[in-house]
């Protein structure tokens, strides 16, 4: 069966650009703790990759309201394009914490939590990528994100254990706390995204 009124199939694309400038964000999230030496001016090329960010979900709000045979659901694509924008939101707002609280330097479970972002926004990514392909297959995705994700959740709870076991600053408490917390909400979403993918995948195949 065909459809005699043809599908706009641009959203994918503009899908796929969206993914890769969230991961592009969340590696740029990653070296900045990896090599923190301007956290002022790193935090500020991040946001700007979210500015991007925030273009192309407009762009595909836009593009939805004007298109009325869409390739996939319309619920779909807005959920889709909402949880892309809210982890590329949370490589923003960890960034920004950095600036705001003046931390002189991340913490090793820093550097982990941000290495997991960032392979968890490349799963998603690749998920994103196989979106709309016959046959495609997301499973991978799904079992890659939420393993990261799990594991973020376990630092997680390590880090904010040791924080009140160790740290005698009770101001150092609630900001590392807010930080660790940031970095897990980030994996969270991705887990989102991943579950919209597998969600779509199931309706199509």
């Amino acid at each position: 069966m065909f459809s005699l009124i043809p599908k706009d199939e641009a959203f994918f694309e503009m899908f796929q650009k969206d993914a890769h400038n969230m991961v592009e964000g969340s590696r740029m999230l990653k070296s900045m703790m990896e090599d923190y030496k301007n956290p002022l001016e790193q935090a500020r090329r991040i946001k700007d990759v979210e500015h991007v960010g925030d273009g192309i979900t407009h762009d595909i709000a836009r593009r939805l309201n004007q298109t009325f045979i869409t390739p996939i659901d319309r619920e779909d694509i807005h959920d889709l394009a909402s949880a892309l924008d809210d982890i590329l939101d949370l490589v923003e707002a960890v960034a920004d914490r950095f600036v705001v609280f003046k931390v002189a330097k991340p913490t090793e479970m820093a550097i982990k939590l941000s290495d997991i972002l960032y392979q968890a926004s490349v799963a998603v990514a690749a998920g994103v990528d196989v979106l709309g392909k016959p046959h495609a297959d997301v499973t991978e995705c799904n079992v890659r994100v939420n393993s990261l994700e799990n594991e973020a959740d376990r630092l997680t709870r390590d880090a904010i254990s040791a924080l009140f076991e160790d740290e005698k600053d009770p101001v150092a408490v609630i900001k590392w706390k807010e930080i660790y917390e940031a970095f897990e909400e980030g994996t969270d979403r991705c887990e989102d995204v991943a579950n919209i993918l597998e969600r779509i995948s199931l309706k199509h195949s």
